[in-house]
């Protein structure tokens, strides 16, 4: 972030903001952990409506999940940032009516100094997100070099940065403090069909560019996050038991979490990189059969429950029956593979789902497959 938002005077700062408001942007504003001087300092300043569109501090883990739609692998993080500047991204959508390229959204959490133990350093990320970019930047603070105070100063006015980076009041540049600090950014432009795909301006992106015709495909529905060996031998059995190839589909939107911004994008795509990719935004299966009518989906036991589970629609078996008869009349097949839990081998058999779901499944029995790796488990086994 710019080294002339740090320790600045008080009408650098004041013509920063104005500038902010000036700039015909808006954006909706959430902060966690820390550095929520950055809101007063927007909302003293006169103008602030016309950038301003909401400011939030989800304070507490309870607060946080609410604004995300569900846990986090880890509070303090840059992918936990992202998620909140394109939470933030998505809020600024719902209110206002303004082009979506004139919106953002910033999100930053942080972990400074306090009265009782941290684990891990004193830091803070800070992204943001439009239609076009994912940005996110990191500062750690040397423990012992600074008070709160200081951290939270720092803090506050790399936000502003941010805010007016994404604003394009200014550009990046280094940081220079009164405290020791480490800091990196990263930075993803989207390709415009990632852009039209994420304000729903297009159905569908095929990786690697090409036919992307999808009826009676065979479509591998996943987070990928990360893919896994067992991943690889799913695809590979359906490959042989389809007569075709595989297509890994990946829906940047989901039901309740904010959709996957561009540079988790690109990691995702880069773990995938041998493979044929679908980009969606169809967090549903009723949604991917609507786009792939006729297709084979690739799912594990644990999936199919899930689809059969009335929670999914809004506790009511009249909307699961009828997301079940509409696969079915769309005329899609689940290849369903079993997983081994607890040292126990768990078939389909021993999935409880409706019947009209069974009808619509054909299982990989264990003999073929036997998979006890997730990416959940991998993910956290890298966050301990």
């Amino acid at each position: 972030m710019p080294d002339r938002l740090i320790c600045m005077s008080d009408s650098a700062r004041q013509t920063l903001i104005e500038q902010i408001h000036a700039s015909g942007r808006r954006f909706v504003l959430s902060i966690t952990g820390g550095g929520s001087g950055a809101v007063a300092a927007l909302l003293q300043m006169p103008g602030a409506s016309a950038s301003v569109l909401e400011a939030v501090v989800p304070y507490s883990a309870r607060a946080l999940h609410d604004w995300l739609g569900g846990p986090v692998d880890q509070y303090c993080s840059a992918a936990t940032a992202r998620a909140m500047a394109m939470r933030s991204f998505e809020r600024s959508r719902e209110l206002s009516d303004d082009e979506p390229h004139t919106l953002c959204g910033i999100g930053a959490t942080a972990s400074l100094a306090t009265n009782r133990p941290k684990r891990g350093s004193h830091r803070i990320h800070v992204a943001w997100q439009s239609a076009t970019t994912t940005v996110v930047a990191t500062c750690r603070f040397t423990t012992g070099t600074g008070t709160r105070a200081d951290e939270e100063d720092v803090s506050a006015q790399l936000i502003l940065g941010a805010i007016a980076e994404a604003c394009e009041v200014c550009t990046p540049r280094s940081i220079t403090t009164s405290i020791e600090i480490e800091t990196d950014r990263c930075e993803q432009r989207a390709p415009d069909s990632w852009t039209e795909l994420l304000l729903g301006r297009r159905a569908t992106v095929m990786i690697p560019a090409g036919d992307e015709t999808t009826r009676r495909a065979v479509l591998f529905p996943g987070a990928f996050n990360p893919p896994h060996r067992g991943h690889e031998r799913m695809a590979e059995i359906a490959a042989q038991r389809c007569g075709g190839p595989v297509t890994f589909e990946l829906s940047i939107a989901n039901v309740d979490k904010p959709s996957l911004d561009f540079i988790e994008i690109a990691d995702r795509l880069e773990q995938l990189a041998d493979r044929r990719v679908l980009l969606t935004r169809a967090p549903t299966f009723v949604e991917k059969a609507r786009l792939a009518p006729g297709c084979t989906f690739v799912v594990g036991a644990d999936t199919i429950e899930r689809v059969a589970d009335p929670s999914y629609y809004g506790s009511d078996t009249a909307q699961r029956d009828a997301a079940i008869a509409e696969l079915a009349t769309l005329g899609c097949r689940f290849l369903v593979f079993g997983r081994t839990l607890e040292g126990r081998f768990a078939p389909l058999s021993t999935v409880k789902i409706p019947a009209s779901l069974r009808a619509l499944c054909d299982e990989v029995p264990e003999s073929e497959f036997s998979a006890d790796v997730s990416s959940t488990e991998l993910r956290r086994a890298e966050t301990e």
